[in-house]
């Protein structure tokens, strides 16, 4: 391998190496070879950005969060707008369309990683926390414009459709599933609120 390749963003092109590794071949399959080879770069760039395997893996699962934050500010200004089954049904297919599902069976399958990120996140799982929280945001702001129900718990709410919706696209190797399916588990979850049919 060459070692005189100069990345222009070396941090992101190895995060979307690992993320290319990681979707094909698996957690198990992710090393700092496996990701700089797929980057096409010498192994000693990763160690020259991260102090080890660990830290860098967990900065991809930190820059990934961060991804979830900018998806939350969307989705919550679309409140009021379209339907609230829409709305979720669209959020939850960007959320675990992406690459969101492997690096969840990652964060599960590395017990160094998930210590790591258990420093400053002790309570849930890292990315579903953040991505229940931008759910409950949402619901929230529906409920307060009456599109749901006024007495939803939006927190239990918010934690049953990432959990549905994560059992519903987990283990499907490439192929997500049909919208319609993504829709009736947001209509069968969230109840409607006085405006009846904005749910749907």
């Amino acid at each position: 391998m060459p070692t005189g390749v100069a990345l222009r963003d070396a941090r992101a092109q190895l995060f979307d190496a690992a993320e290319r590794v990681l979707l094909r071949d698996g957690p198990n399959a992710l090393t700092s070879r496996a990701v700089t080879t797929e980057a096409g770069c010498a192994k000693g760039v990763l160690h020259r950005h991260f102090a080890d395997f660990d830290a860098f893996l967990a900065e991809l699962v930190l820059d990934r969060i961060a991804r979830i934050d900018h998806q939350a500010a969307a989705l919550r200004e679309s409140a009021g707008t379209g339907t609230v089954a829409g709305n979720l049904a669209g959020a939850l297919t960007d959320l675990f369309g992406s690459v969101a599902v492997a690096v969840v069976g990652l964060i599960i399958a590395r017990d160094d990683l998930r210590a790591r990120l258990r420093q400053d996140r002790p309570v849930g799982v890292p990315l579903l926390a953040e991505a229940a929280a931008m759910i409950a945001s949402y619901l929230t702001a529906e409920r307060e414009l009456g599109r749901v129900a006024a007495d939803a718990d939006v927190d239990t709410l918010a934690l049953t459709l990432i959990g549905a919706a994560h059992l519903l696209f987990a283990g499907r190797e490439g192929t997500p599933p049909e919208a319609g399916a993504v829709r009736k588990v947001v209509t069968t979850i969230v109840p409607p609120g006085t405006s009846g049919p904005t749910i749907t």
